[in-house]
């Protein structure tokens, strides 16, 4: 399937970001992979205001790769505010976090993601996880887009 993606990461952590955009290039992954630094400006993102406004730029992502632990607004609260928005509540969200708290995986869960992921510690098993990550979603049907 020739389906190109666009993902969204939303981390704090610029070496995770430049990582996760390592794997996907050594995993020859077409799609497409912005970043935003925290839930706010995940949320702007979504929403395609401010700096995000132009969607040729700033295209509506398929996906949404979600770190808990941000400054701002965290991930737990980009998880609520998109679950009880009407217009993004089925929006694919993978959580990818760092934490392997029981309590921040059933959390994550209660409030509606799609699944949990703790971040991959070496680069082989980040570019196995992309690369899986990707061809799975090229056989998905997404919900109705945001824009």
């Amino acid at each position: 399937m020739d389906k190109t993606l666009n993902f969204l990461v939303a981390e704090d952590n610029s070496d995770d970001v430049f990582f996760l955009e390592q794997a996907f290039k050594k995993a020859g992954i077409t799609s497409r992979l912005n970043a935003v630094r925290d839930g706010l400006e995940a949320l702007a993102y979504l929403k395609g205001e401010g700096l995000y406004v132009d969607r040729a730029v700033h295209p509506y992502p398929d996906i949404l790769l979600l770190d808990l632990n941000m400054p701002g607004m965290n991930g737990f609260e980009v998880l609520e505010w998109i679950r009880q928005d009407s217009v993004h509540r089925r929006f694919i969200i993978h959580v990818l976090s760092a934490s392997s708290r029981d309590a921040d995986i059933q959390r994550a869960y209660d409030l509606g993601a799609n699944s949990y992921i703790i971040k991959p510690g070496r680069l082989d098993d980040l570019l196995t996880f992309v690369a899986a990550l990707d061809r799975w979603h090229r056989f998905t049907s997404f919900p109705g887009r945001g824009d």
